[in-house]
């Protein structure tokens, strides 16, 4: 009897050895980071695009989205409030016709702080991935590999005294084919894009994600915050983010913001035009 148990062991053993040579001689593709891939992910990614499925489930979000978009889509900004207007004059951001040196701004990417949402999504095109579970959806950034949690399971939003988070409080539903999500409660210190316009503890946001097709994912954001806007913001088309394949082999990249990394990077590159001047103090 021991004698088969031990050849039984024997056995198993072997085939998990097997089966690991037979996994690695199939390699991940390069991660889908702003749509820049090796030769032979970009092969693989076209041979599985032209023979993408008929059928799909509509109420599947899952996979790494990838889409160079931008949250006005087209839209003017809204006017700002006196105290919206107060906050931005305050931001120096690195980008945009208001950009300088970084050395002078305070930009929060700047020092490693959380992007928070929607600009996490949106920073350098940078591609995201939906995690579908029975409680919740996770959405996946390959900026600092942070996540955001939007809860499905029939939980409400947080009375207004909750505690503000960086990427939000967030739930959704379906309405028929079209996700939803709610969200409000933000961390004030993020901003909402590389330009420098902020955002409020007030803001709300609502997102409505429809997949058009198996390969398409359409979204129309409406960003309410009276507090710094006059009007909201919405967008003034879908936005398009196409789903990067193959759906079983597609990983996100792992850019961590490292804050002994993005030190160095400041001092030796992006402050070189600064150089010798007073920075700006921190928000």
């Amino acid at each position: 009897m021991r004698n088969r148990f031990m050849s039984m062991v024997l056995g198993l053993l072997t085939l998990c050895v097997f089966c690991s040579i037979a996994l690695a001689q199939e390699p991940l593709p390069s991660p889908s980071t702003q749509g820049v891939r090796s030769p032979a992910a970009r092969e693989a990614e076209k041979a599985a695009r032209a023979k993408l499925p008929t059928t799909y489930d509509k109420h599947d979000l899952s996979g790494v989205w990838y889409g160079r978009t931008s949250i006005l889509m087209g839209n003017p900004v809204p006017p700002m409030t006196a105290a919206g207007k107060a906050v931005f004059d305050s931001y120096k951001p690195s980008s945009g016709p208001r950009g300088v040196p970084p050395a002078l701004g305070n930009d929060p990417m700047g020092r490693c702080d959380p992007l928070g949402y929607p600009r996490n999504m949106y920073v350098n095109g940078r591609a995201f991935e939906f995690i579908q579970t029975p409680r919740k959806i996770l959405q996946s950034f390959d900026w600092t590999h942070n996540y955001r949690e939007i809860w499905t399971n029939n939980i409400t939003l947080p009375d207004d005294d909750a505690d503000p988070r960086w990427y939000g409080w967030a739930v959704g539903k379906w309405d028929g084919d079209t996700f939803v999500i709610q969200s409000k409660l933000y961390n004030p210190k993020n901003w909402l894009d590389n330009l420098g316009h902020p955002q409020s503890e007030k803001m709300t946001m609502e997102e409505r994600w429809t997949r058009t097709a198996f390969d398409t994912l359409e979204l129309v954001m409406k960003i309410n915050d009276p507090e710094y806007y006059t009007a909201p913001w919405v967008s003034a088309k879908p936005q398009v983010f196409k789903l990067q394949l193959p759906v079983d082999r597609t990983t996100i990249g792992e850019e961590f913001c490292v804050p002994s990394e993005e030190e160095a990077f400041n001092e030796n590159v992006r402050n070189l035009a600064g150089a010798g001047t007073k920075k700006v103090p921190q928000q």
